[in-house]
């Protein structure tokens, strides 16, 4: 498993009036879509592309464009919804699925209660987005999911995770190749699963039902 930690001045200072408990859902929302386009940058790195032959107003050249079959985003319900459009804008052309996912608060394990995927991922690129890698109970059925489903290169993309949850997710991939962007590593998680300091319920603070 590799993890990439985007440490960028401009994500840790949208990471600040993120976590700020004063800032109200629509300030929420758009800074959420701009820290994905931030991280989708640095998630797409290894996006596959073939080359074009194109004529530019002077000349001939030859430049790439994203290759078939096309990417896919899946977002997990109801959170990772808030980071879609962010990424839509830098890969226009994906595709994207859901899965919807919902954690026990009680036992903090996940359980699926809704889907819409390909039948058959073998050879897709996988963008799975998920604002809080906190235990990695989620994380990692959605990332099995798509395995299951005959993927083999996934990417997910979050905006904070705590070190137990990505211990957790390394854990119980068993060495499959997956690649992890962030745009931060928190302290540590509290008694009731939370990222410590976090920034909270982000599906909450996204649709403002705190």
């Amino acid at each position: 498993m590799r993890v990439h930690v985007a440490d960028h001045p401009l994500i840790t200072h949208k990471l600040t009036v993120l976590r700020d408990a004063k800032t109200p859902s629509p300030q929420f929302r758009s800074l959420v879509e701009e820290l994905m386009t931030l991280l989708a940058y640095e998630g797409t790195r290894g996006v596959r592309v073939e080359p074009i032959d194109i004529v530019t107003p002077v000349a001939p050249t030859t430049g790439v464009r994203i290759a078939d079959p096309k990417p896919l985003i899946v977002p997990i319900l109801r959170a990772g919804l808030g980071m879609l459009e962010g990424m839509v804008k830098l890969l226009p052309t994906a595709e994207v699925g859901f899965l919807g996912m919902a954690r026990n608060e009680e036992t903090l394990e996940p359980t699926t209660y809704a889907e819409r995927l390909p039948e058959d991922l073998s050879d897709r690129q996988c963008f799975v987005l998920d604002p809080m890698l906190a235990t990695g109970g989620s994380l990692t059925a959605a990332i099995e999911y798509l395995f299951d489903r005959g993927a083999t290169d996934v990417t997910a993309i979050c905006i904070l995770a705590a070190p137990e949850g990505l211990a957790a997710v390394e854990q119980a991939l068993h060495g499959r190749e997956v690649t992890i962007v962030l745009g931060a590593v928190d302290e540590r998680l509290n008694e009731l699963g939370y990222i410590v300091p976090g920034l909270g319920d982000a599906g909450d603070r996204l649709y403002g039902t705190v």
